[in-house]
């Protein structure tokens, strides 16, 4: 298995970024970490260089939303810490609203979020793993982008089914090469999107849901439901729940 020593992770801030960023420092990794809250991005590299002093952690201001600054910001990272090993694909919104409802803004948001931007930070990531012709990229998915479902969670599910194929077609086009793919497809798992996970089917708290992403990440698979237990299960029922039963949980 091959060391990826420089790690881009993207929505570090909080949630499963947070986490996947203690996770890797307490690896001995280097981290470059953005996010839009750059003053919670410097306390948490102020604690984790403090935590290990062994490793580098840089930080960048990044919305994900603007295109150009994703460019912008991932050589930047990349010429700061001399090569970018893995990058992970994990920035994204979870506020969608009902369809017709009259909150498109929001719905508009969440899929230019976890789908334009996504895209954005793929192409900028491969771009720069095809010049050092290696690299492995993660892109953070969903549980629920496995099928369409009603609610709050439509746009949401609709965004990550988009980029899930976006990374399906990233990684057949890679293939042979010695650049990686993975897409993850977490359960519920404790993060600002899920703070009440109490009644949560199958919810993990946030510390064991991010050493499940990140064992998921090492790995290096194609493809990774997390944890695996329940989600790997579920994730072969899901697609076969009637519509009705999708629309009472909606």
């Amino acid at each position: 298995m091959v060391l990826r020593k420089n790690i881009l992770i993207t929505g570090a801030s909080s949630g499963l970024g947070e986490g996947m960023a203690r996770q890797y420092a307490a690896r001995g990794r280097n981290l470059a970490l953005a996010a839009r809250r750059v003053d919670r991005l410097e306390a948490l590299a102020a604690e984790l260089k403090k935590a290990y002093p062994g490793i580098t952690v840089v930080t960048r201001k990044l919305d994900v939303n603007d295109h150009d600054q994703v460019f912008a910001v991932f050589e930047e990272f990349r010429e700061e810490l001399g090569s970018l090993d893995r990058v992970i694909v994990n920035a994204g919104l979870g506020k969608g609203q009902r369809i017709g409802t009259g909150r498109f803004d929001a719905n508009r948001e969440t899929l230019q979020t976890n789908f334009l931007a996504a895209a954005a930070q793929i192409e900028a990531a491969v771009g720069i793993f095809r010049k050092q012709k290696n690299g492995h990229l993660v892109v953070v998915s969903s549980f629920l982008a496995l099928r369409g479902v009603p609610g709050n969670a439509t746009a949401y599910a609709a965004s990550k089914a988009g980029i899930s194929a976006f990374a399906e077609g990233t990684r057949i086009e890679l293939l042979k090469t010695p650049i990686k793919v993975t897409t993850l497809h977490p359960g519920f798992i404790e993060s600002e999107m899920n703070e009440d996970i109490s009644k949560l089917p199958g919810a993990v708290r946030a510390e064991p849901g991010a050493q499940a992403l990140v064992k998921a990440i090492e790995s290096e698979t194609a493809k990774a439901f997390v944890p695996t237990w329940p989600w790997s299960v579920l994730s072969k029922l899901f697609p076969f729940v009637p519509a009705p039963l999708l629309k009472k949980f909606g």
